[in-house]
């Protein structure tokens, strides 16, 4: 029997991945099921939108670091750093979670650390840099906590709904996960971050809870606020969906897991598919790491924009990205996954180059414009529409391509390693992806050039799309 919800509350395969009675050991995901494994993607976005993208990185180059080229530098080793720690820790505790079976304990356990370095950044202060190091390890800690914690998320998918529904599935929770962003965005600018000019938020009010707009206090609280928010918003996964039952202790697990993990990677060669997948995701993961990491950065440090300008910004990006990942996540279980991937991966290459080509007062590289002036109003510059315009798509194909990429691999992975294989799946999205972050800092650092750092971007877009398209995904029309 289905419901009349968007989707079926009908058994999925057994990890077995035969499905048969004596296998189905899961118990079946109710309607209050799924909707807590929705309100996960809408626990951690805040800590992607607004510590990762538009509030606290701009806002620490821009106020904390001595020059905002040093600030996108350091921002960039940190998240680095915290790229290789889960690179390395993501597939050892999926293997061990497979056998295991409960994945809730690691999502508990992983969103600790996300609180616990959200709630540091408020550390943060304009002009403290002998507190930089703290701030920057708080960061790591934070995007730590929250990919490793979305990694055994993730691998709950097949679980919740029949294989020809996972687009849906993984195109909404995006969706859900970008209206948090989007709703948490909203309560920052509007009521708690303020100009240091006007002492004014974006909504023309005196800021809440006494916040000191001249030491940026409404900035720094988007930590303790990202941390609040998963505590509240990602209770319900773990009350209401249902987790694997436990299947041996964990001192065997840990010995089985290293066993399981070091088998799945010298068997890799044999899944040819799974293998080029992971290979092209790990490519152009690493310019999406270092997109999101820079974009707040490169927009401030070019056209001088504060968080007011930014977080503006990042509405319109989240508003695009809501609806692509609704139509990107109908649009897999029609089309497919790989072709959803290749269409985006080509726009965002598209969208890079277009980025390079703009500056203060040129766009297209040759054309001339008027720079930007003050007072002159919200993006009135030609350049700053242009780069507006440029972010609109970016956000419109973003949250269809990630949407999809998990589909593609819940789609092509072993049933009974799926934790494993979404472990490898951040693995390829983070084994190198200190790489996309480091290389745009080495290059702004040596160039002292923004412009330059972010030209690393294209490579790694193009070059994934093109390991991409040797991937054989199937002939089914929901591969």
């Amino acid at each position: 029997m289905e419901s009349k919800g968007p989707f079926p509350l009908t058994p999925a395969l057994s990890p077995s991945g035969r499905g048969s009675p004596a296998d189905s050991v899961e118990p079946v995901p109710s309607r209050a099921g799924i909707l807590g494994w929705l309100l996960f993607e809408w626990a951690t976005q805040p800590f992607f939108t607004l510590v990762t993208t538009f509030v606290y990185a701009p806002y620490f180059a821009a106020a904390v670091a001595t020059t905002p080229a040093q600030g996108q530098a350091l921002w960039g080793f940190a998240a680095s750093a915290a790229g290789l720690i889960i690179a390395l820790l993501s597939p050892l505790l999926g293997a061990i979670s497979d056998a295991t079976g409960p994945r809730k304990p690691w999502i508990a356990g992983f969103g600790i650390l996300l609180v616990l370095g959200s709630t540091l950044l408020w550390l943060g202060a304009p002009g403290d840099t002998a507190r930089v190091p703290i701030v920057l390890v708080a960061f790591a800690l934070g995007a730590v906590g929250a990919q490793c914690a979305s990694v055994f998320a993730n691998a709950m998918m097949p679980t919740l709904v029949p294989p020809e529904r996972l687009g849906r599935l993984s195109g909404t929770g995006w969706a859900i996960g970008y209206l948090g962003g989007l709703v948490s965005l909203l309560l920052t600018l509007g009521f708690l971050a303020a100009s240091p000019q006007t002492g004014r938020t974006l909504l023309g009010l005196s800021p809440l809870l006494g916040l000191d707009p001249a030491l940026h206090q409404g900035d720094r609280l988007a930590g303790p606020l990202s941390a609040l928010w998963f505590l509240i918003f990602g209770l319900p996964l773990l009350w209401l969906t249902p987790d694997q039952a436990t299947r041996q202790p964990l001192r065997t697990a840990v010995r089985q897991g290293l066993v399981s993990l070091a088998g799945t990677l010298a068997q890799l060669p044999r899944h040819r598919d799974v293998s080029l997948f992971l290979l092209a995701n790990m490519i152009y993961a690493d310019g999406l790491v270092a997109l999101f990491a820079f974009g707040g950065i490169y927009a401030a440090g070019t056209f001088g924009w504060g968080t007011i300008q930014i977080g503006i910004f990042g509405i319109l990006l989240t508003v695009a990205g809501t609806f692509g990942a609704f139509a990107g996540g109908r649009l897999d279980d029609r089309v497919g996954s790989k072709p959803v991937i290749l269409g985006g991966l080509a726009i965002l290459s598209a969208a890079a180059i277009a980025i390079l080509s703009i500056d203060r007062d040129r766009i297209g590289f040759i054309i001339e414009v008027a720079p930007p002036q003050a007072g002159g109003g919200l993006f009135a510059a030609v350049a700053e529409r242009a780069y507006v315009a440029i972010g609109l798509a970016i956000g419109l194909v973003v949250g269809p391509l990630q949407a999809s990429s998990r589909t593609l691999l819940a789609r092509l992975a072993p049933p009974d390693r799926l934790t494993q294989f979404f472990g490898l799946f951040a693995l390829s999205a983070r084994v190198t992806s200190f790489a996309g972050p480091f290389l745009v800092a080495v290059v702004t650092a040596a160039t002292a050039s923004q412009k330059a750092g972010m030209a690393v971007l294209v490579a790694f877009f193009v070059t994934g799309m093109a390991l991409l398209t040797a991937v054989n995904a199937g002939n089914g029309a929901r591969r």
